[in-house]
Parts: structure tokens; sequence; C-alpha cells
């Protein structure tokens, strides 16, 4: 906990200064009020900065994001049971619903489980295993995990044949608008 406080006191100046937000996703509720206030305080100051988001996963697990986003939205929409919830009602309440969902993950350290990180976000993510420690993971690493990444057929739970169809139906469109544009 003092590394975490002494970041928060130490590092937020500098988010700011380069133009990092900064969000902590988590259930906070266990941590002292001093790092609370730190939180609140680092989220607040980094608000406006655009330039890029630091998220930091502090005492959080897909688990519990999914029953907090829940519970949420069941305290702001009382009639969403009787209803029915949606992917798009739930959506809004997640920890992390400012961010998309990410494209590819990376787990180091020989570790192939998730571990209860994102379970919600991961659901279409392409899943790279490394055994490379995280001090050891450079651009090296990196640029292996991006070519692997490339090799995949990103499909969002279609089959391969669904892909191919509607990416000629897309290929159709886009030439019909470039006909129809020439013509104007």
């Amino acid at each position: 906990m003092q590394l975490f406080r002494g970041a928060l006191t130490h590092e937020v100046a500098k988010l700011d200064r380069n133009g990092i937000r900064l969000r902590i996703v988590g259930d906070l509720s266990k941590f002292d009020a001093r790092i609370r206030d730190l939180v609140d305080e680092g989220e607040r100051r980094t608000a406006q900065n655009q330039r890029l988001t630091l998220t930091i996963a502090a005492n959080y697990g897909g688990r519990w994001d999914i029953l907090q986003a829940l519970s949420r939205l069941l305290r702001a929409q009382p009639d969403a049971v009787a209803e029915g919830v949606s992917e798009e009602a739930l959506a809004p309440y997640l920890s992390m619903n400012y961010a998309p969902e990410p494209d590819l993950f990376i787990r180091t350290g020989g570790e192939q489980r998730l571990s209860n990180f994102l379970l919600w976000q991961l659901a279409y993510a392409e899943l790279h295993f490394t055994d490379t420690l995280w001090p050891d993971f450079d651009a090296q690493a990196l640029d292996r995990a991006i070519d692997s990444y490339r090799q995949r057929e990103r499909r969002f739970g279609r089959t391969s044949d669904q892909v191919e169809k509607a990416e000629r139906a897309q290929a159709r469109v886009a030439g019909g608008a470039c006909t129809s544009q020439k013509m104007a």
C-alpha cells in the first residue's frame, strides 16, 4: 500500500504535465481513506487530459465488475429486471466503459489464463501467451505478439464463411458507392 500511495502522491503531477488521464478501476472500498482521496484527486486532476489514458486495476476482478455493473444498472433502472437486461444496457456500468474493448490480450510469465481480468471486455480479444516475464517484456516481445495477432482471422463470434460473405457484401456496397460517386 505504501508503494501505491507513493505513486499516487508523486506521479500524478507528471501524468498531468504529459497529458495523461489517470483512471483506477476496482473495488476501492477496501482501501484506506487516504488512498481513496489520492485516487479521487488524481483522477479529477487528470480528467481533461486526452493524450493517453493510464488505467490501473486495483482490487479489480472481472466477476466483481460484472456484478457491480448489474447492481448499478438495477439501482438506476429498477424495471430492467422485468424488461430483461441487455448487453447494451449493462455496458455503460462496467468499470472500463470509457475504453474500447481490447483487440489483443498479452499474458506474460508463462501463465495461460485470464485470472478473472476483464472477463466481459475480453470476449472477442485475441489472446497471446508468452513465457517472457513482465520486466523483460520489451519492444521485440511486443513485436512478436503483434505479428502473432496479425496472422489471426478476426471473426467476432462468426465462422470464417460468415466473415468472408460479410466482407464480399461490404466490398460490393463500397464498389457501388464508388460507382455512384463517379456518376454524380
